[in-house]
């Protein structure tokens, strides 16, 4: 299964539809829009993978980072990732494991990252996760999944990720990497009884209390935080609650419409509603912050828990008929 991406070209490659422009939150974070990425270049359905968005919560000070777990992927497409533990330089592993065929997940600094011209390319460093499937180090070339793409980087990019030549120094600590192996052969047949078990595990998983109900208890404080800071600072305000949030919430309506179609319909529309509520107060909060007006805000959020509330209501009483029934949704 590995060729089929070892043999990828950047200039080539085209995204999947979860990434297209027209989606409420076109990209979601670095791990699960590569993993997204990785699995359609693979020739499988991503959209089984999305029951987990059912147990993101809000932390206190944040919205769950969600992540596909790694159970998940074993149990849909045969996929074992596990973390590589990196005790030489970085490329030496990554190049070991490519050619045994398997995919490097590593952390590294975006500041290097060409696909992020215009974010943060050369201009702010930050952690990010990318997905290598080629890795030539005497020429200093590298192919890599990355947000909601496939690129090439090469020369001081490469330099600059793994932190040699003229970018190398002294590491407080080694990357985290992951590397994934795959099956010999890709699952056959349909994943969605597979996936709606999954989803149903998710739903018992899911927060005991509405988060945005929770969130909305916190909000004025964070809005008069914020205004006090570096206009800057509500990027990565907005980052880790409002768009994990929103797309969380978007991939979960994806997830359904895959599963079910017309029979979890209005589930499906219910989880769209909050994606879209939080896009729209992520909108709304920045012009507050930029006019010091904060009139309103917090009652903004009441979309996203009604939204909540419908979701995973919805789901629990039909989920549960047809575990009595021994009935299936289908897709439309």
């Amino acid at each position: 299964m590995f060729d089929r991406l070892r043999t990828l070209s950047a200039r080539d490659y085209r995204p999947h539809a979860l990434h297209d422009a027209e989606r409420i939150w076109p990209e979601t974070n670095c791990y699960v829009d590569l993993w997204i990425e990785v699995l359609s270049a693979l020739g499988l359905e991503p959209r089984a993978m999305l029951g987990f968005t059912l147990a993101q919560d809000f932390e206190g000070d944040q919205f769950t980072f969600f992540k596909v777990p790694l159970e998940d992927l074993e149990t849909l497409y045969g996929i074992r990732a596990t973390e590589l533990a990196i005790y030489d330089p970085a490329e030496r592993h990554v190049a070991t494991q490519i050619a045994r065929g398997r995919l490097c997940l590593v952390e590294v600094d975006s500041f290097f990252l060409p696909d992020t011209q215009g974010v943060s390319y050369r201009t702010e460093h930050g952690k990010t996760t990318v997905a290598i499937t080629a890795l030539d180090a005497a020429g200093r070339v590298l192919r890599y999944f990355h947000n909601g793409g496939f690129f090439e980087l090469s020369g001081e990019d490469f330099d600059g990720v793994f932190q040699r030549g003229d970018f190398a120094q002294p590491l407080p600590f080694l990357p985290y990497t992951e590397f994934a192996k795959f099956p010999d052969k890709a699952p056959a047949g349909d994943l969605r009884d597979t996936a709606r078990t999954l989803l149903a595990g998710h739903l018992a998983r899911r927060p005991a209390e509405n988060p945005f109900a929770a969130y909305a208890r916190t909000f004025a404080a964070d809005i008069e935080a914020l205004s006090e800071r570096p206009f800057e600072d509500f990027h990565k305000y907005a980052f880790n609650t409002l768009r994990q949030a929103g797309a969380n919430f978007e991939l979960a309506a994806t997830h359904l419409d895959w599963l079910a179609g017309e029979e979890l319909r209005g589930e499906a529309d219910a989880a769209r509603a909050i994606a879209e509520c939080c896009k729209t107060l992520q909108f709304q909060l920045a012009r507050a912050l930029a006019r010091k007006r904060f009139t309103g805000l917090a009652e903004a959020l009441a979309p996203a828990a009604a939204g909540w509330d419908a979701l995973t209501g919805g789901l629990e009483e039909k989920l549960r008929r047809d575990s009595k029934t021994g009935g299936r949704h289908r897709a439309a």
